[in-house]
């Protein structure tokens, strides 16, 4: 879909490389793997081998709101990567939340389902509310006191670009002024144990990115031109067809320009979107590469970097390609908005 004049207003980003965008475009600029480290996996003598977040420099103010100081790292993560979004903005009330996720808060899922197998009768009341996939959405939303319009997308890589979507629609019909879109997964054994059965070479991590979209253009970092339509995986649409369909939705190679690629460096799994962009012979960015497969933060890692690419470096434009874990295909493209006001 084309977007009528949306514009990045900030970004923010927790992720192995640290807390912070600065933190985040250092390690992408230095373009090396950051070190995984090993995480217990029960039943098991070898750990799995992950890129956690680190912690955090100091103690974050934030944690002292009410709902917040119970939460897990994936609430905590979600409202760190949106403050540094909204900058100086503040909380205001039409301030609208896009949230995604593929694997949902599974730290404190796992935890109250351990405790119900062990006694039922004793399982805390206070965990469950943390269990289900809106808590981050909602916690952040409550400590913005926005009561605009909240949403939690649940899918693979992909539902970040259909956040971004989501967000350009609200801020066209003028349900919200301003809207903040998350990627965020957290760090919990079963994740990567999954994941291992899929792709034994990638390396599970976690975090989260946020950008932050409004209608103004002052001080914008970049400028949100397109979301290209949703390719789904099926079998008349195999990885490869899905991926050429959202690489051909978006412009072709021109110079000054940016590839944000979703590939990890592993053939196998980046072959088909490989395969869609091996026309582009220019520059090119690989955010999975350096810190690790997290899923919906991944992609807003890789959007996050895209804009950020554009602001430091002076791209004229960024394409980013999403080829999920098993769902979809998907493209969105960032203009520099001091070139293209």
């Amino acid at each position: 879909m084309g977007v009528s004049r949306v514009f990045v207003s900030g970004l923010g980003a927790v992720s192995p490389a640290g807390w912070g965008v600065a933190v985040l475009g250092q390690a992408l600029d230095k373009d090396e793997p950051i070190p995984a480290k090993s995480l217990p996996r029960p039943g098991w003598e070898k750990p799995l081998q992950v890129r956690p977040v680190p912690e955090p420099p100091g103690r974050q103010e934030f944690l002292s709101h009410p709902r917040l100081r119970r939460a897990g790292a994936m609430a905590q993560h979600t409202v760190a990567a949106a403050l540094e979004a909204l900058g100086g903005a503040g909380g205001s009330a039409r301030v609208g939340v896009v949230v995604s996720m593929l694997a949902g808060v599974v730290t404190y899922t796992r935890r109250f389902y351990e405790e119900v197998l062990r006694d039922p009768a004793t399982a805390s009341p206070v965990i469950f509310p943390e269990t289900v996939f809106n808590a981050p959405a909602s916690h952040l939303a409550a400590y913005l006191g926005s009561t605009a319009p909240n949403c939690t997308l649940v899918g693979d890589e992909g539902m970040f670009l259909q956040g971004l979507a989501l967000a350009a629609q609200w801020l066209e019909e003028k349900e919200v002024e301003a809207c903040v879109v998350i990627g965020v997964e957290e760090m919990d054994w079963l994740v990567p144990d999954a994941l291992r059965l899929f792709s034994r070479q990638a390396t599970y991590s976690s975090g989260a990115g946020a950008i932050y979209l409004t209608k103004n253009s002052e001080g914008a970092r970049a400028e949100l031109a397109a979301v290209t339509d949703s390719f789904s995986m099926t079998l008349a649409q195999n990885r490869l067809a899905a991926a050429r369909n959202a690489r051909a939705q978006l412009p072709l190679e021109a110079p000054g320009e940016l590839l944000c690629a979703s590939a990890r460096n592993l053939p196998r799994s980046d072959a088909a979107e490989n395969a869609a962009w091996q026309d582009w012979t220019g520059s090119r960015l690989r955010p999975k590469a350096v810190l690790g497969e997290a899923f919906a933060a991944s992609a807003a890692w890789q959007c996050v970097a895209a804009c950020d690419a554009i602001r430091r470096h002076g791209f004229a434009a960024a394409n980013v390609s999403v080829v999920g874990a098993n769902q979809q295909a998907i493209g969105a493209r960032f203009t520099n908005a001091e070139l293209f006001s």
